[in-house]
Parts: structure tokens; sequence; C-alpha cells
């Protein structure tokens, strides 16, 4: 009789196996993170993603926001349902642009899912493991805020992958998105830059930009954390209104704030291969090592992935 536990090791072997082959098509991996929540991140990442396509790149949406999926809501996608074909789930898409997010997968738009740390883990593992994703320029992963289960376990399933971080003016905000820096540093994943949102109101009348918040904060705090200030990106009425109807303003070249949001496009069009072998050595370390968190409290092993006090960071062999 077979062991189970041999069992589940040929499982979970084989994940690994199936992981690895499907992000080895995917030649950019853009991790989109934040400190606080509210900041307008799923925005940053699905604008991204829609300008990285309007300059000719295969591009890929993943959002990985277990409890709060925004993306279907603002690609007007809430009754799209993924295919399945083979042993693989097709993204549901937009031009030639893929998506998924458990956003799909609800019966009802209203079902809360309700899951700790593993049953969250598991999920973001098949959403990189069986969605046939195909070849692809960029994969965009919208990541919820914090530094908990899904930014960690996005991080440690895509070894080479990069982070844009986003943050808003407020020092409240800059605060926190200095954890984020952080957490990044802490697993050796490459900080792309920061992004400022909500800074100023663009006037629907004349079109200026009217200072709301304190100015400063978000490029002083990138300064002092030693990071690259890419965009300062001002509140426009008419992309709260783009984002109800399922229209990105990225399509929209002479807006105020397409205009602003082109140093991140920048940025992220210039990562070449170069770039991508220089991530991945510093993710994995010399002699293909690989970053793995074990969750520890008081010292000792926790049992509990998503309740435990602290982890500790350990490079071993693949």
């Amino acid at each position: 009789m077979t062991n189970h536990g041999e069992n589940c090791g040929v499982e979970n072997e084989s994940k690994d196996t199936k992981l690895k082959d499907r992000m080895a098509l995917v030649k950019h991996k853009v991790l989109v993170l934040s400190g606080k929540g509210g900041v307008g991140k799923s925005t940053v990442a699905v604008n991204l993603a829609f300008a990285l396509s309007l300059k000719g790149k295969r591009v890929g949406i993943l959002d990985i926001d277990i409890h709060g999926p925004s993306v279907p809501v603002m690609l007007g996608l809430e009754n799209e349902k993924p295919f399945s074909h083979m042993d693989a789930l097709l993204p549901v898409e937009i031009g030639d642009i893929k998506i998924m997010s458990i956003g799909f997968l609800l019966p009802q738009t209203d079902n809360a899912i309700i899951w700790r740390g593993p049953l969250k883990m598991k999920a973001i593992q098949q959403f990189l493991s069986d969605v046939e994703w195909g070849e692809l320029d960029y994969l965009v992963v919208d990541a919820p805020p914090g530094t908990g289960d899904e930014p960690l376990s996005i991080a440690q399933m895509l070894p080479g992958a990069s982070a844009v971080i986003v943050t808003t003016p407020q020092k409240v905000s800059t605060a926190d998105v200095r954890k984020s820096i952080s957490f990044c540093r802490s697993l050796s994943l490459p900080i792309i830059g920061v992004v400022e949102n909500m800074n100023g109101l663009v006037c629907p009348k004349c079109g200026e930009r009217i200072v709301v918040f304190p100015q400063g904060q978000a490029e002083k705090m990138a300064g002092e954390m030693n990071v690259p200030f890419l965009a300062s990106l001002p509140m426009d009425p008419q992309v709260a209104a783009g984002a109800d109807a399922g229209k990105t303003f990225a399509v929209d070249g002479d807006s105020p704030l397409s205009a602003a949001f082109s140093p991140l496009l920048k940025a992220v069009l210039d990562m070449d291969e170069s770039d991508k072998q220089t991530s991945s050595t510093s993710m994995q370390g010399k002699g293909n090592l690989m970053r793995i968190a074990i969750p520890t409290a008081e010292g000792n092993l926790c049992n509990h992935f998503g309740h435990c006090e602290e982890f500790a960071f350990i490079d071993v062999n693949e």
C-alpha cells in the first residue's frame, strides 16, 4: 500500500513542476503591492496592464486579493466565468489581455471567502500552475494590502519577480508603505519603484490639479528608503466613473492622469532580459538557492501559517 505522505509528496512535486513550467513562459512578473489599503493599487495594476498591451506586449492580470477581488468589477467582467480545457483553466480575456481572479469563481458576487492562510496559498498556487497563461511578456499581479499570506506566497512562488509599490501622499500611508519596502528587501524582491496615487484632484472643468493632501511625503519616503520615485498620479473623477463602467484611463492618452502615468510605464518597459536575470539571481541566490519563510512563535515552529507572530527566512537548495 502506498503511504499517504508519499502521495502528497509526489503530488506537491508535480504541482511545483507545473508551476515552474507555466511561469517559464512569462518573461516579466510585476507585483503591485502596498502596505496600506485604499490607495488605488488595483487601479494602478489594471491600467499598467492595459498600457503595456497598447504597446504591443502580451499581458496577463492576476488578481490575488482573495477576500476583496476588484479586478472583475473594474473591467466590467463580473458575470464572466473561466472555462476548463484538458487539465487547465482558461483565463478570461479582453482583447489580448488574459485575466484571472477568484471573483470569477464565486457562485455569487456577494459571497464572502472565509479562508485561513493554507487555503489562500493553495489558491494562489493553482492560479499560477493550473491557468493556461501561455507565453506572456508581462504578468501583472494585483496583491492585497499588507505583508501577509498573499504577498508572501506570491513572492515565494515567483522567483525573478519585481515590485511596484503604491502609496498615497498622507504620512499615515507612507508609514505603512515603508513596511512593504522592508518586506521586499527581506525577500530579496527587486523594487521597480514607488507610485504616488491620489496626489491632487484634476478639476473636471479646467483640468488643473487641485492640491488636496499634503505634498511631498511619498517622494521624501522613497528618497529615505533609497528606492526610485516613479510617478505622481492625480485623482480624476472620470477615472472613478470609468472603473465603475469597466473602462481604464490608460486608453485615454490625452488625459492628465495618463500623462502622469507615463514614467511608470517606461520603467516597466525598460525591464529587459538582463534585468530579469539579475532579479532571478538576487531572488534565488548563488548556486540556485531559494528563500523560504518558516512561521515561528516565540522562537519555535508555528503550525498556523496565517496566524504566526513572525517568520524566519532561510536559503535552501532547490
